[in-house]
């Protein structure tokens, strides 16, 4: 009879399983990872402080603004023409964007959509569906401190 010559390859039923393997690791993970990912809670962002320190008072130049870190969101603190202290959320109530100071306008900018807000956070022009929220601001030896109003 006649000689069967060696198969070095894989045969078919092993390819078939190794592909059937995979699926059901496929099938098994996509199960799996949404029931681990509801087991494990997510990390959230530490709470936003109280209060912050925004920096020197004299470091402040009138008709000017900064923006600093409160937690995770901005703030902005501007010193008027007038010299007075004051802060807003630098976060744009109509899409989100961060607001700057317009020492030329001497009011707040949002430059995404052209939102305008006076110095007391009121919109008075653009499409800013409501006022920024304001922050109390002290001054504390040299430093500016802005705290969250309750």
């Amino acid at each position: 009879m006649g000689d069967r010559v060696a198969d070095t390859g894989p045969a078919r039923r092993d390819v078939l399983n190794w592909l059937l393997g995979s699926w059901l690791v496929g099938v098994l993970g996509s199960i799996l990872y949404p029931i681990a990912r509801y087991l494990v809670p997510p990390e959230l962002p530490e709470a936003a402080p109280p209060s912050v320190v925004a920096g020197k008072a004299t470091a402040l130049a009138t008709n000017s603004g900064r923006i600093v870190a409160f937690g995770t969101a901005p703030v902005i603190v501007i010193r008027t023409p007038s010299g007075e202290l004051c802060a807003f959320s630098a976060t744009c109530t109509h899409l989100t964007c961060t607001v700057q100071y317009r020492p030329d306008l001497e009011h707040i900018w949002c430059a995404c959509h052209n939102g305008h807000y006076d110095l007391n956070g009121r919109n008075i022009a653009g499409p800013p569906p409501r006022p920024l929220d304001r922050f109390d601001v002290t001054v504390q030896g040299e430093d500016i401190v802005i705290v969250r109003r309750t």
